[in-house]
């Protein structure tokens, strides 16, 4: 009877095997474009959001503070909605960010990446390239720092 219990607690402590994430590669509005393959070494925050989704705009200072803040994370915004680049630049004007914005065709989202059920959902990528978490809803500095930890953040 033993036996059993050690095996299944030995099975429960192990890691997690992570998982890579998809590619992405996006034409960003003011920023070129942004190959996540190119940030290896770096974490990234992957944030599907829109320009009328009131949480999503809560949650942007924040990021874009991360953002700014953090010399080994980079914040990457995929403006998920039916709009057109002008009217997104001019949103961007009104409310400001210095990370990359990239508009996402809704009907022909990037291949491989979770279609968002919700908005804002965020999705943390580890400097080896895995998925370490995703967030839906609002997420704070805090709270993607604390994910960063037990993956070596």
């Amino acid at each position: 009877m033993r036996l059993p219990a050690l095996i299944l607690f030995l099975l429960i402590s192990l890691p997690l095997r992570a998982e890579p994430s998809p590619p992405l590669s996006v034409d960003t509005l003011e920023h070129g474009r942004f190959e996540l393959s190119a940030q290896r070494g770096k974490w990234v925050l992957v944030n599907f959001w829109a320009t009328w989704c009131a949480p999503c705009l809560k949650e942007m200072p924040e990021l874009d503070e991360f953002d700014r803040e953090r010399e080994d994370a980079v914040v990457i915004g995929l403006a998920f909605e039916e709009t057109s680049a002008e009217d997104l630049r001019a949103f961007l004007k009104v409310r400001p960010v210095s990370y990359p914005i990239a508009l996402v065709d809704v009907y022909a989202p990037p291949e491989g990446w979770v279609v968002p059920r919700g908005l804002p959902l965020s999705v943390l990528i580890a400097p080896d390239g895995s998925e370490v978490k995703r967030f839906m809803g609002p997420v704070t500095a805090k709270e993607i720092e604390q994910a960063m930890v037990p993956a070596g953040g």
